[in-house]
């Protein structure tokens, strides 16, 4: 018998307040009213359900019952905006599409700057069950380094489905607010075994050091569509 031992990282997680509370100041200074909407926004739906509640001759229920309700609903109009104001403080910068795609914490796993060129175009390479997906973000220069890097990539994944993006608002490109959302898209072509391996195997290859816009992204509580 294997003695199994349990993986537990040993730095504690980020408190989701944090999150929340950085989230909130990047939307504040892009957006000044945001704190004047979500307080209206509560107001009315509370206001809503306490109406409601006296029609039915239940208004300490139902303004009980109401409250989390209401702060939800607000709260969700904060994650819409949030997200807006999120890839709004980034987008021009370089690398923002790398800070987008390595915000992504499920199922991929992205390397930024695996080619870069003298004019700041460049590519990053995300590894995942879907396969390998290469993002080049920049000038229309692009494109050309997308092949030069996927003819390498297919020397050391040989047979592994490669996809190519390019972040952009033009034809034929991926705007960066939806580049998640084209991530999650694509269907699943390997086994978890088979994407360790691939990961593994392109490790070697490795990125550049790049600078990567800082700032909270949208995650889990904030999904792209």
């Amino acid at each position: 018998m294997f003695n199994r031992k349990k993986n537990k990282s040993s730095e504690p997680k980020a408190p989701r307040f944090k999150e929340i509370r950085d989230a909130y100041k990047i939307t504040k200074t892009a957006k000044p009213w945001i704190g004047a909407a979500m307080g209206g926004i509560f107001v009315v739906a509370w206001a809503i359900g306490i109406g409601f509640g006296k029609f039915v001759g239940q208004t300490g229920y139902l303004a009980f019952v109401t409250l989390p309700v209401a702060a939800l609903i607000s709260f969700f109009f904060f994650t819409r905006v949030a997200r807006s104001a999120a890839f709004g403080s980034i987008e021009g910068q370089i690398g923002a599409g790398a800070s987008v795609l390595m915000s992504i914490r499920k199922g991929w796993s992205t390397t930024p700057a695996v080619a870069v060129s003298r004019n700041q175009d460049m590519v990053h390479r995300s590894v995942g069950r879907a396969g390998i997906v290469l993002t080049g973000e920049g000038s229309g220069a692009v494109r050309q380094l997308l092949q030069d890097e996927k003819r390498k990539t297919e020397r050391y994944a040989p047979g592994v489905p490669i996809y190519e993006l390019i972040v952009g608002d033009s034809d034929g490109q991926v705007p960066l607010r939806k580049l998640q959302g084209r991530m999650k898209k694509y269907p699943k072509k390997l086994s978890a075994n088979q994407m360790r391996e691939v990961r593994a195997r392109l490790k070697a290859v490795g990125g550049m050091a790049m600078p990567i816009p800082k700032g909270p992204m949208p995650t889990r509580g904030m999904k792209i569509r």
